[in-house]
């Protein structure tokens, strides 16, 4: 049996392409003579050679707007000097800018004092305190008090959903928040509303983010430089939950989460952190502390059999992942047609919550209605598809509490712990044990990665067939393969981001034909989700959100080569599982347990406007 994989070149979405223009013109910024490439930005520019200008509402590539001004600069041009927007000034031959001027300070400072004249400035109450764009820039120009004061707004927090809080007193209407949610993902839930000091970034009518068409992937939330966005937080019903003697509490980490938390506590991007992460769970006072990976072997298991079911004929090619609740509110919104083609497969954190309260339970004698399920995920969607109403299991939530990996770590600070100073220690058993697919499960081409290994094996395929699938892996776009599985060629796709997603199910209705495709909300898949440590200009050590999630993907990979079982239906508590409780792959029980239906829910700005 052949186990060739070929993949092309993925069609990417947008980004800065730094070597489109090939004629470079020379200028003179802070008295140092510098090459750039015409069509550059002085911003850009300035900061090629080492001289850092001060910016709020610019993103790479995303977002260059010259909206806050922040970033003005001195420029002569021809003898006549003006203040200039750097993040939208082309470099010109012979231009000479100045970047340090006493005028383009004290430009900068009152833009900023302007903006904080109409903001809320309780920052010890606020979730960004010390990790704020706004608050680090203040604190860079000296201002200790404001000489600009008078009218401001008083807006109510919108927080009706349960995964993203709008706070508009803290907004700067830098629009990164629009530009992302339209570049990057495609949805286009916010823009601008009215005019001047009265301009706000919304969603449509003001609604709240639960009343749109937003899929609550938080990418706004990590492009925000302000506490104007921050994910409704879980942290106080949690420390109930523990503190109530009458309650079990068990607690599940998604993979990417030991390759993150670490850098909240200072350790570098891609630091895995596996064991700390176990041990520090265990000293915030939960009961039992398991990995979500193990559900993800599960999952990877079931899916596989569907995959095989579909391809046998039974059910509608493709078959689409349906582990990322960001993608999959997005199909219910923009392209319900396919929702026939989604897995129905639970997540892999759904089905931990649905076998805790029934197989644990059954296990460990334990009253289902008294256990608590808490999930620490690397998303604000989760926190969404924990309160969906198909999540429930024999008349019982499947998940209770969502939790970011920032609200861990703002429980483990908050407990004392000393996290780097913690020994390493192993998850419980045995919904604790998984293969080395399990882990890659939290990067872009991890879970088509993962299926592929099982249905290899599922179908005859050699002991030895590879386990390492390697033009599923990094961040283009879309990457697709064919994977030659018992003589026949299956397509496959995978999209991360939904703007590409939105590219790729396109193609399909074009007629396009793929056997499975993998779709995560997320740029980068899990490791660059909503719920992960924010990227912002803070840090001891700026880094750019790319590298990082390279690095965090990095140690994915090296925590599944070190894996005894890198096959996710080789792992014995799968096996263990099956035998005791579900029986077999899409069984009966298995359907009613680890499988799910979805929503079509439509356009919800036509419903309003209807």
């Amino acid at each position: 049996m052949e186990t060739n994989i070929n993949g092309p070149e993925a069609r990417q979405g947008p980004a800065f392409n730094e070597t489109a223009a090939e004629e470079t013109v020379n200028l003179l910024i802070d008295d140092r003579p510098v090459r750039a490439a015409r069509g550059t930005n002085l911003l850009e520019a300035a900061r090629s050679v080492g001289i850092e200008v001060p910016s709020l509402c610019y993103l790479r590539g995303i977002n260059e707007a010259g909206v806050c001004r922040v970033c003005l600069v001195e420029v002569d041009a021809g003898g006549r000097r003006s203040l200039q927007a750097s993040c939208v000034y082309p470099v010109t031959e012979g231009l000479k800018v100045y970047t340090n001027s006493p005028r383009a300070r004290r430009a900068r400072k009152r833009v900023v004092e302007l903006m904080l004249s109409d903001h809320d400035r309780d920052c010890t109450n606020c979730v960004r305190n010390l990790n704020c764009e706004l608050q680090k820039l203040a604190d860079e120009m000296g201002i200790r008090k404001l000489r600009v004061t008078g009218e401001s707004h008083h807006y109510p927090v919108s927080r009706k959903n349960p995964f993203i809080v709008r706070d508009y007193n803290k907004c700067i209407k830098c629009r990164r928040c629009e530009s992302v949610c339209r570049e990057v993902q495609g949805v286009n839930v916010y823009s601008p509303k009215n005019r001047g000091f009265d301009a706000v970034i919304s969603p449509p009518f003001m609604k709240d983010l639960g009343e749109v068409d937003c899929i609550s992937c938080g990418q706004c939330l990590m492009a925000c430089p302000t506490g104007s966005l921050s994910e409704r937080e879980y942290t106080d019903e949690v420390w109930r939950a523990i503190e109530d003697r009458d309650k079990m509490v068990i607690v599940q980490t998604a993979p990417a989460i030991q390759v993150s938390l670490g850098e909240l506590f200072g350790m570098g991007p891609g630091s895995a952190v596996t064991g700390k992460l176990a041990a520090a769970l265990r000293r915030l006072g939960f009961d039992l502390v398991f990995s979500t990976e193990f559900a993800a072997d599960l999952t990877i298991v079931e899916e596989a059999h569907e995959l095989l079911e579909r391809l046998a004929g039974h059910g509608k090619l493709p078959l689409i992942s349906s582990c990322s609740p960001g993608w999959v509110k997005f199909c219910e919104h923009f392209y319900p047609e396919f929702i026939e083609n989604l897995s129905t497969c639970k997540s892999p954190m759904e089905m931990f919550g649905a076998l805790a309260k029934t197989y644990l339970a059954e296990k460990i004698k334990a009253d289902p209605k008294k256990m608590v399920v808490v999930a620490v995920m690397p998303c604000t969607a989760k926190k969404f598809e924990a309160a969906r109403k198909e999540l429930v299991t024999r008349g019982t939530r499947d998940v209770d509490y969502v939790l970011t990996t920032r609200e861990l770590s703002r429980m483990i600070r908050s407990a004392g712990i000393k996290f780097a100073d913690l020994p390493e220690e192993e998850f419980d058993q045995p919904l604790g044990l998984s293969t080395g697919a399990g882990a890659i499960f939290a990067a872009t081409g991890g879970v088509t990665e993962s299926a592929v290994r099982t249905a290899l094996a599922l179908t005859g395929g050699r002991p030895d067939s590879p386990v390492e699938f390697r033009d599923l892996r990094g961040l283009r776009g879309i990457k697709e393969a064919t994977v030659n599985i018992k003589g026949r060629d299956v397509r496959i796709a995978v999209a991360h981001g939904t703007r590409n997603a939105r590219r790729l199910l396109d193609r399909i209705k074009a007629g396009e034909h793929f056997d499975f495709i993998e779709i995560m909300a997320c740029p980068g898949g899990c490791i660059g989700g909503g719920g992960q440590p924010i990227q912002g200009k803070t840090g001891k050590k700026d880094r750019s959100s790319e590298e990082v999630k390279k690095l965090r993907t990095s140690a994915l990979y090296r925590i599944d080569a070190g894996k005894k079982f890198r096959r996710s239906h080789e792992n014995p508590a799968i096996r263990q599982i099956y035998d005791e409780f579900l029986g077999s792959p899409l069984s009966d029980r298995a359907r009613e347990i680890l499988h799910t239906t979805y929503t079509a829910r439509g356009r919800v700005l036509n419903k309003m406007l209807h």
